[in-house]
Parts: C-alpha cells; structure tokens; sequence
C-alpha cells in the first residue's frame, strides 16, 4: 500500500473547469450561479469551455487548448504535477466523444492525486457548499513517487 504525503491545499483553490458540448451551457449556468464564490478563486479551463465563461461571466480565466486537441492531456498534467486543486467536469455520458481516451486518462489522475472531482452539478453544489471549499485543506495524497523508487530497488535486487 502506498505511503501517503500531506499538501497544503490554499485558501483560494485552483479550479479546472471542462464541459463537453452538449453540457456547456449547464457549466455555465452552473458559473453564473456561483459567481461570487468562484471569483475568489483561480480559474483554469480548456478552449472553448474557458472562452464562454469568460466572456459570459467576466471572470478571469486561464485557458488551454480544447479537450480534443490537447486540453483535457494539459488539465491532467497540471494535476500530476500538484497545480489544480478542484475539477469540475461536466462531461456527457450519452455522447461518444473523440478524445474518449484522453477523457478517461484525466478522470483517473483526478482520482490517482485525490483531487476532488465533479461531474455533474449536484455534487459540484455540494463541493462549492463545503466549508473545505473556502478554507485551507491538509489532502493527502499517495506518494507515487516512493512507490516507483522502491519498485525500482526491488527489480535491481534481482
């Protein structure tokens, strides 16, 4: 079983926005409504998502490219590497989507780094309504880093 580590997540959390399209406009209802909460915060989105929730709701928001063409693999990196503190993924379960792949692999690092994740707008109330969302949190996380250094020990040791 892996060894856990303590990161100190902020007061102002780092919140990765994604909605497939036929789910945008529910994401950014969703925005809209929490406004007041979420500009407190730093926004992150991919292409198109971050484009209409800037636009809609005047909040600053960092942008990459869109999911399909390399968006979802660039929110999944950031995760990887400690920087996205939330996500709220508005994906469609009824829609095939091309970057099926790419989807799944994100949805994975979010639970692999135990980055709380919603993905529809029930538990992304929920998550904004929790007084965790507004305050410092103590998350662990797996130390996978440990875990490859001693699976690497072993494989030397034979």
């Amino acid at each position: 079983m892996s060894e856990t580590v303590r990161r100190a997540m902020p007061v102002s959390k780092r919140v990765a926005l994604i909605a497939h399209d036929r789910r945008k406009s529910d994401l950014l209802a969703w925005v809209a409504y929490n406004r007041p909460v979420l500009k407190e915060h730093r926004l992150c989105a991919t292409g198109t998502t971050g484009a209409l929730v800037a636009a809609r709701t005047g909040l600053p928001v960092e942008r990459f490219r869109s999911g399909p063409l390399g968006g979802d693999q660039q929110v999944g990196a950031r995760i990887a590497e400690g920087e996205i503190d939330i996500l709220i993924f508005f994906w469609d379960p009824l829609e095939p989507q091309p970057h099926d792949p790419d989807v799944k692999a994100l949805l994975r690092l979010a639970v692999l780094y135990n980055i709380p994740t919603a993905c529809n707008r029930a538990t992304a109330d929920f998550l904004v309504a929790a007084p965790l969302f507004h305050d410092k949190y103590d998350q662990q996380v797996a130390d996978h880093d440990a875990d490859r250094e001693a699976f690497l020990a072993e494989q030397l040791k034979r």
